[in-house]
């Protein structure tokens, strides 16, 4: 029997796209399951904490703004977990005072939309492959 290395670099990973807007969900969720991750998607703040508690996630890319609790607010309550995963604001928002208070609530990286999604695959494979990421 042969034994087929998978070449896939989110393989074995679990990721969770939250957003509002169901073009960009499917569209990020293709190109994460195309690179071998496995997803969980959520439409609005409070779904996404509740998938959050549900389920063990390497990696959220979260919109900004979100129906029911910001991202914002879903990035403080990851962020104070006990081994919180790697989070990748994406938001249409341009402010730099956004990106900055992103920043103090310990996001690991801030896009602006529209996201090349092939930036954004490379974005999460390089946070997950950081040294930082091996406490697990």
């Amino acid at each position: 029997m042969m034994v087929v290395m998978s070449t896939k670099r989110l393989d074995n990973t679990i990721i969770l796209i939250v957003d509002d807007d169901p073009d960009i969900v499917s569209s990020v969720d293709l190109a994460l399951r195309s690179e071998g991750a496995e997803t969980r998607t959520a439409a609005d703040g409070n779904a996404a904490v509740g998938a959050m508690a549900a389920d063990e996630v390497d990696a959220v890319v979260l919109d900004m703004m979100l129906p029911k609790r910001s991202g914002f607010l879903v990035l403080e309550k990851i962020k104070q977990m006990d081994d919180p995963p790697v989070v990748i604001m994406v938001t249409a928002n341009q402010g730099r005072r956004h990106m900055a208070y992103a920043e103090t609530l310990g996001v690991d990286d801030y896009m602006t939309k529209p996201v090349p999604l092939q930036r954004l695959v490379d974005r999460i494979v390089a946070l997950l492959d950081s040294p930082a990421e091996t406490s697990s």
